[in-house]
């Protein structure tokens, strides 16, 4: 200054905070560096890591399979065991080599099994959940035994007697459908009167006692209480079921459904 004396230090200086020179000295710091021996000691250390867990995971016996649980089996008819029994040896091992698909593929191939969903359940468990079939129709046979089918009209039982509160499916063919049968099968006459059965309303299901077939365009519902139903051809299958509940509302014994647009009641 002109007056000889020093300038103040600055308010950086006198609150003792680092000046800009030492700033750069810190950053001009060395900092760590791994040598190329370094890094292969590294590289070895986590290579040997990862190999021993994937070998704790997938050959030793620490994380084997000790139990498989099920769920969905809520009928007498299709047990848990079956279920285990089905998933057989492929239970065995490690849980993380076991191959889900195949679970999959063995536990869906039991009859009464829809559809099967699997996967892991750590650290020990194999997870297995079915969708069971559901009957909907269950056809008289020549033999007199009765053959469950669901609604996609898979067969996946037969028995002495039908299950209870399911119709039941009898060809009862007039001479036309006689004539005719190498044009419409009797399987193809079975699949038609399921395919009815499967589109009632869960109401009226409950009184079909029986799905009579006498020819492609002549299947007939009986009906607890003496009620009976003209259902016509396996054709406009909902449209028919929504007439019908509409129809069952009006006193009748005869009802008439194999023309929608123009339902009738009678008796």
């Amino acid at each position: 200054m002109a007056d000889g004396r020093l300038a103040d230090p600055s308010p950086a200086s006198r609150r003792g905070y680092p000046q800009e020179d030492e700033f750069g000295d810190e950053e001009s710091a060395p900092r760590l560096r791994l040598s190329r021996r370094g890094i292969v000691v590294l590289s070895v250390l986590v290579a040997a890591v990862l190999g021993g867990l994937a070998w704790l995971v997938f050959y030793s016996s620490v994380l084997d399979v000790r139990d498989v649980a099920v769920q969905g089996t809520t009928d007498e008819k299709l047990t848990s065991e079956q279920v285990r029994e089905a998933v057989g040896g492929l239970a065995g091992g490690p849980l993380a080599r076991v191959d889900l698909a195949e679970v999959e593929h063995r536990v869906e191939a039991i009859p009464r099994v829809a559809k099967a969903e699997v996967w892991r359940g750590w650290p020990h468990t194999l997870q297995v959940k079915v969708v069971q079939r559901t009957a909907v129709a269950a056809v008289k046979g020549d033999d007199g035994q009765f053959t469950q089918m669901d609604a996609a009209g898979v067969s996946f039982a037969t028995e002495a007697a039908p299950p209870a509160g399911v119709p039941v499916v009898e060809l009862r063919l007039s001479q036309q459908a006689k004539d005719v049968d190498g044009v419409i099968s009797r399987a193809q006459l079975v699949q038609g009167a399921v395919a009815v059965a499967a589109g009632l309303p869960p109401e009226i299901a409950k009184r079909a006692g029986s799905v009579l077939v006498h020819s492609y365009d002549d299947i007939e519902l009986q009906l607890s209480g003496g009620a009976t139903v003209r259902w016509g051809s396996p054709e406009k299958n909902d449209r028919k079921a929504r007439v019908l509940q509409a129809l069952m509302a009006q006193k009748g014994t005869n009802f008439d459904v194999t023309a929608p647009e123009a339902p009738a009641v009678s008796g």
